[in-house]
């Protein structure tokens, strides 16, 4: 009966198998074996500045991502699961709006809310806020904006499970037992809700790594991520050598991630128990 149900699997394995693992695969062999068997293209990486700049851009960029959407995203979690019912529907509401909408019309439509007549500018222009427009897009600032934007729910949602299941009996005993809202929050609250925030935190970061469409629209020069520099070795250089040496990187740098959040979590159970 298990070798049955086993069966059903086999399709779905066989579909990741063909059009993810080769594909991936293939990629990062060619780091060591094009255009000739040798760790050149490791090498290389090492050596060239502009190669180091745009992986040090990507880590930046996905930490301050990460960052940013926690600043956000702890709030609104922490008031989806303690208002009413129906402004919970609402905001959970707002918050799933971006899974329904194109990245790429996302992207565009930041571009279009940015720019110097965007409505952005025009607001705080009419505001007093700033006297002239600003440049708003094809920098650091249009990169982190519509990567929050887009990645937010990634971080609302783990905090929102564990919120929901704390025991909101425990905030109100330490009150009384005389510790003052900023103590209460850092020694109660917040320690309940850490296996979120990590995780949330984690998912936004390893989502932001690998990032193409956003940066390539909203940043500039100097916010290049290792995604748009891999497209421009293969698309316009060719280098399949580089292009999957960039490649392992990255996969390296998201093994690293997980295995260190999760000993991180593990130790945290460990201390927690």
């Amino acid at each position: 009966m298990r070798i049955g149900y086993a069966w059903l699997i086999v399709p779905a394995c066989l579909l990741l198998g063909v059009f993810f693992v080769w594909p991936v695969f293939w990629l990062l062999l060619k780091s060591v074996t094009f255009p000739s068997p040798s760790i050149a293209n490791f090498v290389a990486l090492v050596e060239r500045p502009v190669y180091l700049r745009v992986l040090w851009n990507t880590i930046v960029i996905s930490a301050s991502t990460a960052v940013l959407c926690a600043l956000i995203g702890y709030p609104l979690a922490y008031t989806m699961a303690n208002t009413g019912a129906r402004a919970r529907r609402l905001l959970i509401f707002i918050v799933l709006i971006p899974f329904w909408t194109s990245l790429l019309v996302r992207s565009f439509a930041w571009m279009v809310l940015l720019q110097k007549q965007g409505l952005v500018n025009q607001s705080l222009v009419s505001f007093g806020i700033i006297a002239e427009p600003v440049a708003l897009i094809f920098n650091r600032f249009g990169v982190l904006t519509g990567m929050v934007q887009v990645l937010l729910p990634f971080m609302v949602f783990p905090l929102y499970s564990v919120m929901t299941r704390i025991d909101k009996s425990l905030p109100s005993a330490a009150a009384t037992l005389g510790a003052p809202p900023v103590r209460n929050f850092l020694r109660v609250y917040l320690p309940l809700t850490l296996p979120g925030l990590v995780t949330g935190t984690m998912l936004v970061f390893i989502s932001a790594l690998g990032y193409y469409v956003t940066p390539a629209l909203l940043g500039g020069p100097g916010d290049t991520m290792i995604a748009q520099l891999i497209q421009q070795q293969i698309g316009n250089m060719g280098n399949w050598g580089l292009a999957g040496a960039l490649a392992v990187v990255l996969l390296v740098g998201t093994c690293i991630c997980l295995a260190v959040v999760q000993r991180f979590v593990s130790v945290r159970s460990v201390m927690g128990r």
